[in-house]
């Protein structure tokens, strides 16, 4: 797909400093920049590379100076990172702009879709789902039966979605990410042997979601596992039974948040962090990665450790761990002359 500097300045609101009819198919790094390729420079730390750079399209900011020819199409607009950005987002839309069923594939009789469904070869839909309108399903994607999806969500290849499931509007699910399967619940038993306890609850998703790839969200045993509105979860994250996530909290890969854990809104979770079961996490926690969490945590506390003690206090804890060998030699030392005194 290709695109004029005409083009993308009508896009960007920006103008034209070259060849308005310079095309580009791709985009690049300012210094590995080719012929037709789009580029741009918002850093001066990166100005020298606007002179030998090979892109065709280069967006800059409207008050940069050239102070040497160059050879790559300039469009001058009031913010080149945000243009950019921008220009992402839309070459983003029209490319993941699909449409129609691929075959083969299956949807069941009973299941309803709205207008611009895309659905990918070998993806099943099971009895009673109702998919929204502009739902984009690609490959390898099974969705189970009784499934409800909102409006203008895209669920990548290989996304297992089990039955019951409730996703809203907006949502993005990454490839190989599980939603609904059963959570992690046996009752011990006399002997030793565990019997598995029934998962019968189900996963809803509010709107605005974005689920990284490989991460899984169990089915409540009872009731609902759920994940507020804005959340975003990055990959290979695992959260269990009958967990809440409250509205706009961003959790970094490799996090585990165990049964029937409650967190607030607006929190920060670094990656690799351990929340134990049954806990309340108030809002705007920010927690440091590697950190074990169990207890309950109030709000806007800052966390690091494991387990986890005060932000401020772990660092002021660290200078002494550091230290500790060193302090060692001087206590054994101060004894030696003790007992030698």
């Amino acid at each position: 797909m290709k695109f004029t500097a005409a083009q993308i300045a009508d896009i960007l609101d920006g103008k034209v400093e070259g060849n308005p009819e310079a095309e580009v198919s791709e985009l690049a790094k300012i210094e590995e920049g080719t012929e037709g390729s789009l580029t741009f420079l918002s850093n001066p730390k990166y100005t020298s590379f606007l002179y030998t750079t090979n892109a065709s399209i280069t967006i800059v900011n409207d008050d940069f100076e050239v102070e040497q020819p160059v050879n790559t199409t300039l469009i001058k607009v009031k913010d080149a990172y945000k243009a950019f950005s921008t220009l992402l987002e839309y070459y983003n839309q029209i490319k993941l702009n699909k449409s129609g069923i691929e075959q083969p594939s299956n949807i069941s009789e009973t299941a309803k879709y709205g207008e611009g469904l895309y659905l990918g070869a070998f993806s099943y839909i099971g009895e009673q789902v109702a998919l929204g309108d502009n739902v984009k399903i690609y490959p390898n994607v099974y969705i189970g039966d009784n499934v409800k999806i909102g409006d203008n969500v895209t669920i990548f290849a290989g996304v297992k979605i089990y039955s019951e499931s409730i996703i809203g509007n907006n949502v993005t699910i990454h490839s190989g990410a599980v939603i609904g399967a059963d959570g992690f619940g046996f009752s011990p038993g006399e002997s030793g042997e565990y019997s598995k306890v029934p998962q019968i609850g189900n996963v809803i998703i509010e709107d605005h979601v974005d689920i990284g790839a490989a991460t899984t969200i169990d089915r409540a045993t009872l009731g609902s596992t759920i994940i507020r509105k804005g959340v975003k979860l990055d990959n290979h994250i695992q959260i269990a039974h009958n967990v809440e996530i409250g509205e706009n909290t961003a959790i970094a890969a490799q996090t585990g948040i165990a049964g029937s854990t409650k967190i607030g809104k607006n929190c920060l979770i670094g990656g690799q962090v351990g929340i134990a079961g049954h806990l309340n996490i108030g809002d705007r926690v920010k927690i440091q990665a590697q950190s074990g969490i169990g207890r309950n945590i109030k709000d806007d506390e800052m966390l690091q450790g494991s387990p986890a003690i005060g932000y401020s206090d772990y660092n002021k804890s660290y200078i002494h761990f550091k230290n500790l060998p060193q302090t060692m030699n001087i206590i054994n030392q101060l004894e030696k002359k003790l007992n030698n005194g």
